[in-house]
């Protein structure tokens, strides 16, 4: 399964506090709804899971690479694609090309 999604806003502005709680931002939410409208009527994956994110960054900040797994994975699960993140067993992060606005291609398949 390929799954081309928006770039993921970074954990510093996913996550909010509030109140003395840990709560998703608005800006976390908008992303959860895109990446569910995406990826409506996928096949939704049970099994052990081996996935690579190929993220094409939106400018030429420096920019870590594993900030943009726990909000893009968080996302999918939400959306329904898989059950459990811990379902991955395996997870690649490729730096892509530089792309105005960023995007996320993600490739999704079941090893067992």
């Amino acid at each position: 399964m390929q799954l081309k999604l928006p770039y993921p806003p970074s954990l510093n502005s996913y996550y909010r506090n509030w109140r003395g709680r840990t709560v998703i931002s608005a800006q976390g939410l908008k992303f959860r709804r895109d990446v569910a409208a995406l990826t409506e009527g996928v096949q939704k994956l049970h099994g052990r899971i081996q996935m690579t994110l190929l993220v094409c960054v939106p400018d030429k900040r420096k920019r870590d690479l594993d900030n943009v797994c726990k909000a893009t994975l968080d996302a999918l699960q939400h959306a329904g694609v898989f059950d459990d993140d811990s379902q991955i067993d395996y997870l690649s992060i490729i730096r892509g090309n530089k792309v105005v606005g960023g995007l996320l291609l993600v490739e999704l398949k079941e090893v067992s």
